[in-house]
């Protein structure tokens, strides 16, 4: 579907499911973001990174690694001149590349644990951001990673749909009972059924395979405060999805039960190039 499509089938399915008012104050909330999906071989549509093969990095820069764990695996690449970003509401890079690293437990058989609420983890999940004009060289694999299947990506613009338990969702409509509108069982399928398998996505809502990714990267950015924190549902909504990836078959990816790897960071952050300060966590069913 391109943006269009999924603007219509969004738009449609609130307003067949919706009172008026509420479907028009959640049509509000709609996000674009770019979908990544296999280049199909001798298409006409751009390559704009891959998933998996092996990491091409700056001659004089290493592969990342978690000081006691071992080195990172690299699970995607993003050629960010090539990516049709010009309509996303968040500010990428007009150029350079984007590499994503995850310690994936390939080392250590899946002993250690990567999650945003322990901070000595964090550097188990890496972005990497290499300025154009950078000459970048592959890097070979260290002893104990098998590099997953390169997949060659291609974009296409999406409208995003925030999750039902979003901050956005409770900023705009305050505490949502049972009964509400948005909670009606039928509307919640309708939404379920317009997602597609596997969701690798740039900018726009994260997709969560629980619940809301925002909060979880909000705690941990506070020091993980308890749950009932009032703190985290404002923190959160200062953070915005930079990209997440799927579990995927045909790159040989699977994090932990069908699960989702997500990169967050804030906007200010972004702007500014700093990607060392994203924020990463992840889900599984």
């Amino acid at each position: 579907m391109t943006r269009s499509t999924t603007d219509d089938a969004l738009h449609a399915l609130a307003r067949r499911h919706l009172p008026e008012d509420v479907a028009e104050r959640w049509i509000g909330l709609l996000r674009p973001g770019l979908r990544l999906e296999r280049a199909a071989e001798g298409a006409a549509e751009p390559v704009v990174g891959r998933l998996g093969g092996l990491p091409e990095l700056p001659e004089n820069e290493e592969r990342p690694v978690w000081e006691g764990h071992g080195p990172l695996s690299f699970v995607a690449s993003l050629d960010c001149a090539a990516l049709p970003s010009a309509g996303l509401d968040i500010a990428l890079p007009a150029d350079g590349t984007l590499a994503f690293f995850f310690f994936d437990g390939q080392v250590d058989d899946g002993e250690a644990v990567v999650a945003p609420d322990d901070p000595g983890s964090r550097a188990g999940a890496r972005v990497l951001y290499v300025p154009e004009g950078v000459r970048l060289v592959e890097h070979p694999a260290p002893e104990g990673i098998r590099p997953y299947p390169a997949i060659p990506l291609t974009a296409r613009p999406v409208t995003t749909a925030p999750y039902l338990w979003h901050p956005v969702v409770h900023r705009e409509f305050g505490a949502v009972p049972d009964d509400h509108p948005l909670r009606d069982e039928e509307f919640e399928d309708a939404l379920w059924e317009l997602s597609e398998s596997p969701e690798h996505r740039v900018g726009g809502h994260a997709e969560p395979v629980q619940d809301e990714v925002e909060s979880e990267v909000a705690r941990g950015a506070l020091g993980s405060p308890p749950w009932d924190d009032p703190r985290i549902a404002q923190e959160a909504l200062r953070w915005t999805l930079l990209a997440q990836f799927d579990s995927d078959d045909d790159a040989g990816m699977m994090w932990g039960d069908c699960g989702t790897l997500y990169w967050l960071v804030r906007p200010e952050d972004l702007a500014r190039r700093r990607f060392d300060r994203a924020m990463f966590t992840w889900q599984c069913a």
